[in-house]
């Protein structure tokens, strides 16, 4: 364990997290005023120290041919549930397995298959390994987010939707937060509207900016960390929200 990390350690982890692949240590150089050099020694250290114990691709197996993902819920003793977590993690159609502090639940595994019957089949692997299951969910979906405190002051990281209001005759406000790489970002309103990102009941009532409000007009250009206000008379859909939040 590291007893404590500093401010570059800190932001390197962030941003790992955030985007690991399209991340230089240059660039998190020039936000913290280091070196590239310095970033790549702190990388390799807080990799030697055991925090940065890999980096992973987060795939949405739905997307993958259909494919279905399992979260199985299972016990084991106390003295078997680190050498039983170790080998389900090799059974085929395992991807993830979770250790929990606790005596009941104590051991989250999440499995990947083609169909309902090779979930079955990893499910039933598991359970002879000496897992006993204690409830099994198919998973929608799931999301990663960098540490918040871990991050530049003020980002809204992992914050998305800052704010919700439901009013009467189904009608819906919501604040959102622009992720970078959004479908949506770099674009005007009025190319927005144009491609269907906006429909054309969904009205765009302020763009907040650096702690500037910004008129919304056609030729106004929506950004990454823009906190857009919008308004629907009859709800917004989650495609709307999606081309914003980057979900």
């Amino acid at each position: 364990m590291v007893d404590r990390l500093d401010e570059v350690d800190k932001r390197i982890l962030y941003h790992l997290v955030r985007d690991a692949r399209n991340t230089s240590a240059p660039m998190i150089a020039d936000e913290v005023n280091v070196s590239a050099g310095t970033i790549r020694n702190r990388i390799k250290q807080l990799e030697a120290d055991g925090v940065l114990r890999g980096y992973h691709a987060h795939i949405d197996y739905g997307h993958a041919e259909g494919r279905l993902t399992n979260l199985l819920v299972g016990t084991a003793s106390i003295e078997e549930r680190e050498r039983l977590a170790k080998q389900i993690a090799e059974v085929p159609g395992v991807v993830n397995v979770r250790q929990l502090m606790c005596g009941t639940g104590n051991i989250h595994v999440t499995t990947v298959g083609e169909d309902a019957q090779e979930l079955s089949r990893v499910t039933r692997d598991v359970s002879q390994m000496g897992l006993e299951i204690e409830d099994e969910h198919l998973l929608r979906h799931e999301e990663h987010r960098p540490y918040h405190a871990f991050g530049p002051e003020g980002r809204r990281e992992g914050q998305s939707i800052a704010d919700f209001m439901s009013l009467s005759g189904g009608a819906e406000v919501v604040e959102v937060s622009v992720a970078p790489g959004a479908e949506i970002d770099g674009m005007t309103l009025r190319e927005a509207n144009e491609r269907g990102l906006i429909a054309s009941e969904v009205l765009v009532v302020s763009v907040e900016r650096d702690e500037r409000i910004l008129t919304p007009k056609g030729n106004t250009e929506v950004r990454a960390d823009d906190l857009v206000t919008l308004f629907a008379r009859g709800g917004l859909s989650e495609e709307t929200v999606g081309a914003f939040s980057g979900e």
